[in-house]
């Protein structure tokens, strides 16, 4: 068991993701803080991690909102004593175009998508520096934060500061043997914000087939185990090799 009597918090776990990462940090010996909006998707992705033998509890958190992160880290720390890991996967897309956002359509994308992971990371990791055992935090990026779309300005502006935010945060949490890692999918199962995944969205990339969500939660684990103990501040792309294909070039798979 790489985790064994670790404690991990991971948001936006009632689905896709959130849920394929919760469910494999959890068979590896973690116990899971299943953070989610969605009351039922929480609790029922928390029921199947403990009838798969695990441990894993719900919390109804909207991660747009400073004191609902504040109250699901000391409720986590308070119910299970410790907090070792974070994962910062929520997220939500604006699908907008630069001449029809709103402020209101920008700055929730935003609250959401950049600003809770850096408020999360803060709150967590003054309960890890005051436990003294240092960390592992992830952040979810998207490759939409290194390409321009045209559909969507808030969310990948938002993806990209999480590559920076990653780098900043790795920095100033050192000292306290806290590491701090992105990940980079690329169209993992149904797009943000969707139920489904649609067969014929268009997916390119060198492996010659559609990313799941296991193939970022088998990442996540690296991540946060000691395996990558000498990895520390950096963006790791799990799309394929869909980053290095020049965009209009003649790639053929």
């Amino acid at each position: 068991m790489k985790l064994a009597n670790q404690v991990a918090i991971v948001t936006g776990a009632g689905r896709n993701i959130g849920e394929a990462i919760t469910k494999m940090l959890a068979s590896e010996g973690a116990a899971i803080a299943v953070v989610d909006l969605d009351k039922t998707r929480g609790e029922k992705v928390a029921a199947d991690i403990e009838a798969a033998g695990g441990k894993a509890k719900g919390y109804v958190c909207d991660v747009s909102k400073e004191q609902d992160i504040i109250d699901t880290v000391k409720a986590v720390a308070s119910d299970f004593g410790r907090i070792d890991i974070l994962v910062n996967n929520a997220a939500i897309s604006d699908n907008k175009h630069i001449l029809d956002i709103t402020k209101e359509q920008w700055d929730l994308t935003i609250a959401v998508t950049l600003t809770a992971p850096m408020l999360f990371g803060k709150y967590v990791a003054k309960e890890m520096i005051a436990a003294g055992h240092g960390g592992k935090m992830i952040n979810t990026s998207s490759t939409s934060g290194f390409y321009g779309r045209p559909r969507s300005i808030a969310y990948t502006s938002a993806k990209a500061g999480i590559v920076n935010l990653t780098r900043s945060m790795a920095m100033q949490l050192a000292a306290y043997d806290i590491r701090v890692n992105c990940i980079v999918p690329n169209k993992i199962g149904p797009p943000v914000g969707k139920e489904e995944f649609n067969p014929d969205r268009k997916v390119l990339n060198l492996r010659k087939r559609e990313g799941v969500p296991n193939d970022i939660a088998k990442a996540v684990l690296f991540l946060v185990s000691d395996d990558s103990d000498f990895i520390d501040g950096t963006h790791l792309m799990v799309g394929g090799g869909c980053s290095t294909l020049m965009p209009g070039g003649d790639f053929k798979g």
